[in-house]
């Protein structure tokens, strides 16, 4: 398989830095059709002789990041977290013809009576992380606690995908079938069970999880009110594992825009997608070529609504000492009025990893902006009309 590869993949994999080639390499490994084995026929094992055990030596191990456990994920959080299935078992299948796991957080206050439906950001995690990895990576759930609205985790399966990527670049997924299409029945399902505002539906995501969540919402715009993409590749570009990976390393050539384009005429009354994508300047995963051309592709889709031709900037420098330190941004806006449409956000230093985050779990570090309260912001500017959001 690795002769297929192009010289131009292969340099681009050794100008990773070492702790990324890593990642580069079992995500490529990941996405690449596993070889068929053949059967290896095992030797009688000799007869064992006895052993002198000896006492123990010191060693000394890595420190190494460790996965989350629920009580990371609710640390001291009066809400609700929960594991469920979906399909919940006994009922019918969806179109999909699949499970997953999911994971819900509920606000304490979600479980009085009050007299307006609680919000829902539909989260999608990346690959080699967990629905729980996510949760703690983010701190989202803590912000929802604060804010009082729900959190949802659907988890990719490891019989699926053994590094839980989601497949987002292949075709049927593309099309806004396959898994794309199980995660707008799952978050249609949790809404109607746990009676969550339909008008105020989001979802986001981190490298795989915001490919997949940038497919979800433009494929099914009338259950979604806004998208948060962090560490994103391009929209539709893809077809194959491997033009998943050029993508990532290079962007599209001219395709990108065409595609953007044809999902225009193929809706012809789509009601547009507030949109905020936050990107790290040295993310050598899914390179800084990806979030320029998604940033045109969403612009054409939003074209509509966009009533400035020209984007205002505005820049944020970087803070090392205090209790919050953040590294250098700068944000692209493009207004529907007086509200934000569509935010590009580009931050220096920052690598492949959700920014603001539990630095404790992989792919997340403690320096800012904080991109969980940066997308929440953002989507709490944004509702669909009940009418919109009832079909």
């Amino acid at each position: 398989m690795a002769k297929s590869l192009s010289s131009l993949w292969l340099k681009s994999i050794k100008r990773l830095s070492k702790s990324q080639q890593t990642q580069g390499r079992k995500l490529l490994k990941s996405m690449l059709p596993k070889p068929v084995r053949a059967p290896v026929t095992r030797r009688p094992k000799a007869p064992q002789l006895a052993r002198v055990v000896l006492p123990p030596a010191k060693t000394v191990t890595a420190k190494r990041k460790t996965a989350a456990t629920p009580a990371q994920a609710d640390r001291g959080l009066p809400g609700t977290w929960q594991k469920f299935t979906f399909p919940p078992p006994g009922a019918g299948r969806p179109s999909a013809a699949r499970r997953l796991l999911y994971w819900l957080y509920l606000p304490a206050s979600a479980r009085s009576d009050t007299a307006t439906q609680r919000p829902v950001v539909v989260m999608l995690h990346g690959c080699q992380q967990t629905a729980l990895d996510f949760a703690t990576s983010t701190r989202m759930n803590k912000l929802a606690e604060r804010k009082g609205f729900a959190v949802l985790y659907p988890q990719q399966s490891a019989t699926k995908d053994s590094h839980r990527c989601w497949h987002w670049y292949q075709r049927t997924t593309q099309q806004g079938q396959g898994e794309a299409k199980l995660i707008a029945e799952m978050t249609i399902y949790v809404q109607h069970k746990h009676g969550l505002d339909a008008s105020r539906t989001y979802i986001a995501g981190l490298s795989a999880g915001a490919a997949l969540a940038t497919i979800v919402a433009l494929r099914y715009p009338r259950l979604f009110a806004a998208v948060g993409l962090h560490s994103a590749p391009v929209f539709g570009t893809t077809d194959s594992a491997m033009n998943a990976y050029r993508a990532m390393q290079h962007g599209s050539a001219l395709s990108h825009m065409e595609t953007a384009r044809a999902l225009g005429r193929a809706l012809p009354q789509f009601p547009g997608m507030p949109a905020i994508l936050i990107h790290g300047v040295r993310d050598d995963v899914v390179r800084r070529i990806n979030v320029e051309q998604l940033t045109k592709q969403l612009a054409i889709v939003n074209a509509a609504y966009i009533t400035r031709s020209e984007p205002v900037h505005r820049k944020y420098t970087a803070r090392t000492d205090g209790r919050s330190p953040h590294h250098a941004w700068q944000t692209e806006t493009y207004y529907a009025g007086r509200k934000p449409q569509l935010v590009r956000c580009d931050i220096s230093t920052l690598g492949h990893a959700w920014s603001g985050g539990d630095s404790g779990v992989a792919f997340s570090v403690r320096e800012g902006p904080n991109a969980t309260l940066m997308m929440w912001n953002f989507f709490a500017l944004h509702h669909r009309r009940p009418t919109d959001a009832a079909s």
